[in-house]
């Protein structure tokens, strides 16, 4: 008896033995779902997250209003071209969503030091493919065929230096006439007339604080009209100085005519 015990006794020791590695097996399997359990939550919570801030950026980018979690609206930005569905954007992009900012403070800014004026339809602000153009007209700064400011335009002109010495943007002074020739000893062409009006303008502004070499003066004389000169009211509209105020560095012509779509 003694004997069968002690070979069933070693049997069994066998037995255990020979399956005690499907417990460590069984925990290494165990211990190895629950680690890809634990990671697959993980990457999925951080794809959430990414795919939140992803949707938020491209929502914000394309004017729509986003609500926080708190409830509070978000200002929504100025669109990004080019903007994928989860695209995020670019260094580039920012920057320029931060110069047309920019741009609209200013805008902001010299229609309140022009108030009045933009009132009454002498002075119109407007967003070119370039930058913002502020368009001034010649009867609120010049008297017929003369290129000397008069008294009253300086004063807003020189409200308008203020706001531009503040800033860094190129400023390209345009002259423009209509088509009716001017042919004076002093002018002989509406070429020197516009050109003598801008850079009235210019010397204006570089006595008001505007450092010379953010500014061009440039003649286009009655070749960028923005109305027919057919009619009286069109030729007074063509009469004008604009302001370009340029978002940035780029080179190359707008073909002269600002959209209508006012700056608000």
């Amino acid at each position: 008896m003694k004997r069968r015990e002690a070979e069933g006794k070693h049997v069994s020791d066998e037995q255990h033995g020979r399956e005690r590695w499907l417990v460590s097996y069984s925990d290494f399997i165990t211990l190895l779902f629950a680690f890809f359990v634990v990671m697959y939550a993980i990457s999925t919570l951080n794809e959430g997250k990414y795919r939140v801030l992803s949707d938020s950026l491209v929502s914000a980018f394309r004017h729509e209003r986003i609500v926080s979690p708190a409830g509070n609206v978000i200002a929504p930005l100025t669109p990004l071209p080019h903007s994928g569905p989860h695209a995020l954007p670019r260094p580039a992009d920012l920057a320029r969503v931060q110069r047309e900012q920019e741009l609209k403070g200013l805008a902001s800014k010299i229609a309140d030091a022009l108030h009045p004026l933009v009132q009454t339809g002498q002075v119109r602000l407007a967003q070119t493919p370039r930058g913002l153009a502020v368009e001034i007209n010649a009867s609120v700064l010049f008297a017929p065929a003369q290129a000397m400011l008069q008294p009253a335009s300086i004063t807003a002109l020189q409200a308008v230096a203020q706001v531009l010495a503040d800033a860094d943007n190129a400023v390209q002074v345009e002259g423009h006439t209509d088509n009716v020739p001017i042919g004076t000893p002093q002018y002989p062409s509406n070429w020197e007339l516009a050109s003598a009006r801008a850079s009235a303008v210019v010397r204006l502004f570089i006595a008001s604080g505007v450092a010379a070499g953010r500014l061009t003066a440039i003649s286009l004389a009655d070749n960028r009209p923005v109305e027919s000169n057919d009619s009286s009211d069109g030729r007074a509209r063509n009469r004008r100085v604009t302001l370009l105020i340029l978002a940035d560095a780029a080179s190359g012509q707008d073909g002269g005519r600002a959209s209508e779509a006012m700056v608000p």
